[in-house]
This record gives structure tokens, C-alpha cells and sequence, in this order.
């Protein structure tokens, strides 16, 4: 019975169920958020998203029954257990806030596709390798915010007038967010302050940045080639899986006749398969 379940839960027509109910219902979550949408289908929309939760909590209680003590190993089970306790919550009273963290039931799209699931390992893989990032940007952030209050508080107190604010100015000129209005209105009084700010950006923008975007390329890379290796090793393993099969239907076709010494014409064939199955 257990086998069953877990041959159906692992099943691609399964899979591609769950999928499309996630789908349907991240598309009502999204129209409850209209509301001449909710006027006219809210009773719908509600069935749909009760309809939903129970099609996730079978899922669940179905994985813990297949998986056993294995389920919680598995940390994409743990985001799933975590997003469908997430939607159980109650959401009367001081936790009616709890009702907009059921549009996470989106995210076990994540869990669910391959490739989304490749992608979020290569970013967490990337992590020990940015926090080194991380920490050169925030050096940076904060020497040029030192300075650049320093410079400039007098002139534009409303950007550089104190340090939280010179960090917050920074940090949205980092994003290219209007940081040419900022640094032509500091210009207005220090005719030089372009050389700060573009170095500022450059620094920031064009090179902290794509290091990130760097390290987390790599760590892709890395999944992927470990993907192709255990890959390749697992069709190395089903060939020598066949050839050993091979080999046995030959001692045993051997042993079958009379003589104790097989004719030509009957180790043929599997001469052939064995032959087929070195070259593979």
C-alpha cells in the first residue's frame, strides 16, 4: 500500500496536478485582491481556495505517510509542511494578517518545479560566498557615507545631514535611483562632487553588484556539472546492471546444456547483448 502511495505521489501526472492547483490558486489569491472581483465571485473564489488547502494538507499528510521518518530530511518537505501550517493558522481577531501569508502557498511552485528548485540551491549555495561581498559593500557604504556627510551635510542636510541619512542616500543611489538629480544639486555648491559620486557608483553599481551576480553564476555552474557527474554515473550503474544481468542468462544458459559446452549458435545472441552493452 505504501509503495503504491508513493509510486502515485511521485508519479508525473501527480506532479503536474499539484502544479496546476498552485497555479489556480495564486490566480484567485491575486483576483481577491479586486474588489468588484470579490463582489462577483467572492463565494467562488472562497471554495477554490478551501478546495485548494484541502488538495495541499491530502498532499502532506500523504508524504508523511509514504516518507516516514525520511520526510523531514528532505528540506523542500520542510518549506511545503511550513507553508501549508502557515495557511491553517487561524485569522480572526489580532491575527487577521496571517490571511495575506496564504499567497506564500504560491512559493511551493518552487518545490515543485525542477529548474525553480535548481536555481534557489545554486543562491543559497552562493551565500557563504557573498557574505565576503556583502561585508566589502557595507565598508564601502559606510566610508562613503562618513565622508560624504562630512562634505556635504551642510550643503544638502535633507540627503547628508546626519549619518542614517547619508547611509539611506547612498544606498538608493546605489540602486541608480535618481542619483544624477542628487549629485547636480550637491554640484550647485561643490563644483568637484561628481568625482565622489561616479567613483561612488562605479564602485557600487558596476562592480559590487556583479560580483554577486559573479558568485551566484558560479555556484549554478558548479550544480549543474554535479548534476551532469551524478548523472552520468547513474547511467554507468544501469549499464552494469544490464551486463551483469547479461552474463548471469549466460553462466546459466551454459549450464543448461547437456554437454557443459554451449553451441555457437545459441551463445549468439547473447554474445550480442553483452557486445551491445560494453559499447554503451
Amino acid at each position: 500500500m505504501r509503495e503504491r502511495a508513493r509510486a502515485a505521489v511521485e508519479s508525473n501526472g501527480f506532479q503536474r496536478f499539484v502544479i496546476a492547483v498552485i497555479v489556480v490558486n495564486a490566480v484567485t489569491l491575486g483576483l481577491e485582491t479586486s474588489a468588484q472581483a470579490v463582489a462577483s465571485y467572492g463565494g467562488l473564489l472562497a471554495v477554490i481556495d478551501h478546495v485548494a488547502l484541502a488538495v495541499f494538507v491530502a498532499e502532506l499528510l500523504v508524504k508523511v505517510y509514504v516518507y516516514g521518518a525520511r520526510f523531514p530530511r528532505d528540506p523542500w518537505n520542510l518549506f511545503d509542511a511550513i507553508i501549508v501550517v502557515i495557511s491553517l493558522l487561524p485569522t480572526a481577531g489580532g491575527l487577521s494578517v496571517l490571511r495575506a501569508l496564504r499567497v506564500l502557498r504560491a512559493l511551493r511552485l518552487i518545490s515543485m518545479v525542477p529548474s525553480l528548485r535548481r536555481v534557489v540551491s545554486a543562491l543559497l549555495t552562493a551565500v557563504p560566498g557573498m557574505t565576503s561581498i556583502v561585508v566589502l559593500l557595507a565598508l564601502v557604504l559606510y566610508v562613503a557615507s562618513v565622508m560624504s556627510t562630512k562634505l556635504y551635510g551642510a550643503t544638502a542636510p535633507e540627503y547628508f545631514g546626519t549619518l542614517p541619512t547619508s547611509l539611506f542616500t547612498l544606498f538608493q543611489m546605489m540602486t541608480g535611483d535618481a542619483w544624477s538629480d542628487i549629485t547636480r544639486e550637491v554640484m550647485a555648491e561643490h563644483a568637484t562632487a561628481w568625482v565622489f559620486f561616479v567613483l561612488f557608483v562605479l564602485v557600487c553599481t558596476f562592480v559590487m553588484l556583479n560580483l554577486f551576480v559573479a558568485v551566484v553564476v558560479s555556484a549554478m555552474d558548479e550544480d549543474q556539472v554535479e548534476a551532469a557527474v551524478q548523472a552520468g554515473e547513474d547511467a554507468g550503474a544501469a549499464v552494469l546492471a544490464e551486463l551483469s544481468a547479461v552474463r548471469a542468462e549466460l553462466r546459466e544458459l551454459r549450464a543448461s546444456l547437456p554437454t557443459g559446452r554451449a553451441d555457437e549458435d545459441d551463445l549468439a545472441p547473447a554474445r550480442t547483448a553483452v557486445a551491445r552493452a560494453q559499447r554503451e
